[in-house]
């Protein structure tokens, strides 16, 4: 059994073949589809996903700082209305994003500490988008951390240093398709993180591995990710899936 912690299979990217990828991805052995929320205008499709494949995925329900603009307080009482009205596996993605815009930092910060204490409020994890952005979002961590705090650090893509430091907060690092790449770097130190801090994740339709590289992504591709932790911990492809995916039922609790 693999589990893909972070995967976006509605994505409008697979709206001609969602169903054969789905397969070909449970042909590959991936038996657990974790789905991130982005905004509102991606529920509906989220929900028919999860209509159409219940045993399959389990979703998130969040705020993505990318989608933190003018209308943000509007788009986290979404988030809080469907927290409230259903049962979801994660608060996520939430974060912060300072690759693109800087302006809204501010405005990021405070979605992603209110995110957090949703998240709390309801016993549940989080996943954690940070792109240009380790030291605001350890700023928010460090105001929040607790035995109430646990998590996923998506895509993590940081130093040792951060990784160390993720950890401490009770976080999970997701490893995705970077860890492949020839300039990915985590790849350099990953073995001195012990396996038991690791989830798997593709990020699809985005971040394929290699040979994959630049191509859209999708969950079935994870097994060349399970490949490199194999080289990386000089385990079993067997052992690399059995560990990492009991480390994603100690975050979701399923």
């Amino acid at each position: 059994m693999i589990t893909d912690t972070h995967t976006h299979l509605y994505s409008s990217q697979f709206n001609e073949d969602q169903a054969a990828m789905i397969q070909r991805a449970k042909d590959a052995g991936v038996s657990r589809f974790f789905i991130p929320a982005i905004d509102s205008s991606y529920t509906e499709s989220m929900f028919s996903l999860e209509k159409d494949f219940p045993n399959d995925v389990f979703l998130m329900m969040g705020l993505h700082p990318t989608s933190v603009k003018e209308n943000y307080l509007a788009e986290l009482a979404h988030v809080k209305e469907w927290i409230d009205k259903r049962n979801f596996y994660a608060i996520g993605e939430i974060g912060i994003d300072l690759y693109w815009d800087k302006t809204l930092l501010e405005q990021q910060q405070e979605a992603f500490r209110t995110q957090i204490q949703w998240a709390k409020e309801k016993k549940l994890p989080i996943v954690i988008h940070c792109r240009d952005a380790f030291d605001e979002i350890f700023e928010v961590l460090e105001t929040e951390k607790g035995d109430d705090l646990r998590g996923i650090f998506h895509c993590f893509t940081g130093t040792l240093e951060q990784a160390k430091k993720a950890i401490s907060y009770n976080m999970k690092l997701g490893i995705g398709g970077i860890v492949t790449f020839k300039n990915g770097k985590i790849d350099k130190f990953l073995n001195e993180i012990d396996l038991k801090h690791i989830v798997l994740e593709t990020d699809s339709p985005y971040l394929a591995p290699t040979p994959y590289r630049g191509k859209r992504n999708e969950s079935a591709y994870i097994t060349n990710i399970v490949d490199k932790l194999v080289d990386i911990y000089g385990l079993s492809f067997k052992e690399i899936a059995e560990i990492t995916t009991q480390n994603s039922k100690e975050v979701f609790g399923i």
